[in-house]
């Protein structure tokens, strides 16, 4: 956090450092990698959720998709309300991870609904999409656990205008 607070006159004296790496720049160069990592998740999980919802529909989506569970032993119907609810959680949770509000609750839930994704396509013994989902578990964890890099979000924006 206390990288953040550096004072724009600061970090332009930075910028001009594009031979030899100072300990700010390479500070910047962490909070603008963070921002970068955070967007592309942000978006990839908003344009899941959005596709579901604006293209087929949640329902035509879980519709589709419940059959793949069929041989668990999940109940149906707690499959039919976990997958009509799946993209209306992916659009809110993408949306909030892309401009960075709340990121800290935000990245937990995401990391924990990857968790349940996770289960279902363990039971459904899917090793392949799995391998998929950890790399989605992965990154939920690098950003979690970086979060003092978030200078670029409407979460820093908040704390700057508290202080």
């Amino acid at each position: 956090m206390v990288e953040c607070m550096i004072n724009a006159n600061q970090r332009a004296k930075n910028r001009t450092s594009w031979v030899t790496p100072t300990e700010s720049s390479v500070s910047f160069d962490r909070e603008l990698a963070y921002l970068v990592f955070r967007l592309s998740l942000g978006i990839n999980i908003l344009i899941h959720g959005s596709g579901r919802i604006f293209g087929s529909g949640a329902d035509a989506f879980a519709s589709k998709t419940i059959s793949e569970f069929a041989g668990t032993a999940l109940p149906h119907g707690l499959v039919q309300a976990f997958l009509t609810a799946l993209p209306f959680a992916e659009f809110v949770l993408g949306v909030l991870i892309t401009v960075g509000l709340l990121t800290r609750w935000t990245l937990t839930l995401g990391a924990l609904l990857i968790t349940a994704l996770i289960v279902g396509t363990a039971l459904r013994s899917d090793w392949t999409t799995i391998g998929i989902q950890m790399i989605y578990s992965i990154t939920y964890y690098f950003l979690l656990a970086n979060r003092a890099d978030n200078c670029f979000s409407l979460d820093a924006l908040v704390r700057r205008k508290r202080a």
